[in-house]
């Protein structure tokens, strides 16, 4: 008992539950002097310890004195029929204490169901538009998906992921000068395809490139179509 403070219990029931099942007692034999002065050396341990007790663990305590006091009383002799309807003070404990132990058992199985429950995960149903109807064009033909689609494919043709035995020099690039290439090149050709504009696949000219694209897309400056799908994604210069 001395590894618990009087912090670690939930109310003088709760202490007194405690002290039953370390006694390895059953409820229905509870022995109210036994019980008594064990709580009551709990009380005074946690008051020697100067720990603050609640005034309903004094309140309990004052009880179960007054209850031992009337056990070793001899009882007087019964007058009328009112005195047999009298509660027994130790079986009213015994009663409060099984009612206590069918709430802390109930209370034990919730939280074992809400840690279970704690493992799924739910997500609220959303609509499938906001992922399929988003587009980067204003000719409605072409989605962001079917480009980032076209240019895996691409980079899977070309083993990109494999590393290049070549020297490799840094070169810096912003979406603001591959957009100007772009429009340089879609003023001599009208209409060219997608993927032609990755002439090099290194990791920041794809991802610069890319990001330019739907720059421009955004801007109204190209139209991006597809003739079927899967097919070759067009950029189309606006006039």
């Amino acid at each position: 008992m001395n590894n618990f403070l009087i912090g670690d219990f939930e109310g003088p029931l709760d202490l007194l539950l405690h002290l039953v099942k370390k006694s390895e007692m059953n409820i229905s034999e509870l022995s109210l002097i036994d019980i008594t002065e064990q709580y009551i050396n709990f009380i005074k341990t946690m008051e020697e310890m100067n720990l603050d007790i609640a005034s309903e663990y004094l309140v309990t305590a004052a009880e179960l004195i007054e209850m031992k006091s009337r056990s070793l009383l001899p009882k007087p002799p019964k007058e009328n029929d009112e005195d047999e309807l009298e509660l027994d003070p130790e079986e009213e404990l015994k009663r409060r204490l099984l009612e206590y132990q069918k709430y802390k058992s109930s209370v034990e199985s919730f939280r074992t169901l809400e840690n279970v429950r704690g493992n799924f995960y739910t997500k609220s149903p959303e609509k499938k538009e906001i992922y399929t109807e988003e587009k980067v064009e204003n000719d409605g033909s072409v989605t962001a998906y079917d480009l980032l689609s076209a240019l895996q494919k691409l980079l899977e043709r070309k083993e990109y992921s494999k590393p290049l035995n070549t020297k490799i020099t840094k070169k810096e690039l912003s979406v603001a000068d591959r957009v100007v290439k772009i429009r340089e090149v879609l003023k001599k050709e009208k209409r060219i395809e997608f993927l032609s504009l990755f002439e090099e696949l290194t990791k920041e000219y794809v991802v610069v490139t890319f990001l330019s694209i739907l720059e421009m897309a955004k801007n109204k400056e190209i139209l991006l179509s597809q003739d079927s799908n899967f097919g070759t994604i067009i950029l189309e210069r606006v006039d």
